[in-house]
């Protein structure tokens, strides 16, 4: 096995988290037959099958299983080094892997990029949108050095650190306008628009309404915070929003905005990265930075309420 790469196993790597060879080619920015051929080669060196390869899907074999987790912790300590030597040659630069939960995204990113590329000009960043699980079973496998989320996460192996607290405002029908705002209790017997399955903000407002998930009942989804909005707006139920959704979800649909008396509902917006991530220093930097941003958008709110 003297001949193994890097560059294999971050294909392996791929395969086994795509589970298809032609969408881990796309991963990894080659052809599909250069990784099929690189996947054998590596085969042929270990000297035994590590995937078994089906008419559409891929799947370890029990050997392949282990290779991989050791694979896994093979790149992350490659990573750090990396890492390692970035954070010894002074302020930040080169490549850094940001992911964002989408509730956050079109409305406090274009600002982040903004002052970091500001601060750290030699900032290369990469971007990536999915919700909190996705992101921090990315952190995890050293494919993201930060993500932006809901706190608390509560994993092992993870800093966190908290950057701004939101409230959430209900969005109902312009018709709605001038009735009380609804009390948890009252938000139970009303037609709830949620997100769908896998977002924190679902939880979150399904939490606040005192709702369990698993019990039957009529709620409509919608894929993102916008589409829920216009549901509103077309009269199919109400909605909660982050705070920070408010001016650009509902600027061009015929709803209304209230807000809940306290205590009311919230969330705490932060960043994690891994514990012994060598560039924890200057995350921490940059944590510091967005917390400010995230103190002056919560006042120019509040100025505008």
């Amino acid at each position: 096995m003297i001949g193994m790469t890097l560059k294999q196993l971050r294909y392996i790597e791929a395969l086994a988290r795509h589970r298809h060879f032609g969408r881990a080619a796309e991963a990894c920015s080659i052809s599909q037959p250069a990784l099929s051929l690189q996947v054998k080669e590596l085969e042929r060196m270990f000297g035994a099958p590590l995937v078994e390869r089906g008419a559409r899907h891929v799947r370890l074999t029990a050997v392949g299983d282990e290779f991989i987790q050791k694979t896994r912790q093979i790149l992350l300590a490659v990573e750090e080094l990396e890492d390692l030597g970035r954070a010894s040659r002074g302020p930040l630069a080169g490549r850094l892997r940001l992911g964002i939960i989408p509730t956050v995204a079109p409305y406090f990113l274009p600002k982040i990029i903004t002052a970091l590329s500001t601060r750290f000009p030699d900032l290369e960043l990469e971007l990536r949108e999915s919700v909190t699980q996705s992101l921090i079973g990315d952190l995890r496998d050293a494919r993201l050095d930060l993500a932006v989320v809901a706190l608390p996460i509560s994993e092992t192996g993870l800093q966190e650190f908290a950057l701004f607290e939101e409230d959430f405002v209900l969005v109902r029908p312009s018709d709605d306008a001038d009735k009380a705002v609804p009390s948890p209790e009252d938000l139970q017997t009303m037609r709830l628009l949620l997100l769908e399955e896998g977002h924190c903000f679902r939880q979150q407002a399904l939490s606040f309404c005192q709702i369990d998930d698993s019990q039957p009942r009529q709620l409509m989804e919608g894929s993102s915070l916008s589409t829920l909005v216009q549901m509103v707006g077309a009269g199919l139920g109400v909605t909660l929003i982050p705070e920070m959704a408010l001016k650009l979800e509902t600027r061009s649909a015929s709803v209304s905005v209230a807000r809940f008396p306290q205590p009311c509902p919230s969330r705490t917006i932060g960043m994690v990265w891994r514990t012994t991530n060598p560039l924890s220093d200057q995350l921490m930097q940059i944590g510091a930075i967005v917390r400010g941003l995230g103190q002056r958008t919560r006042d120019h709110m509040a100025g505008e309420t």
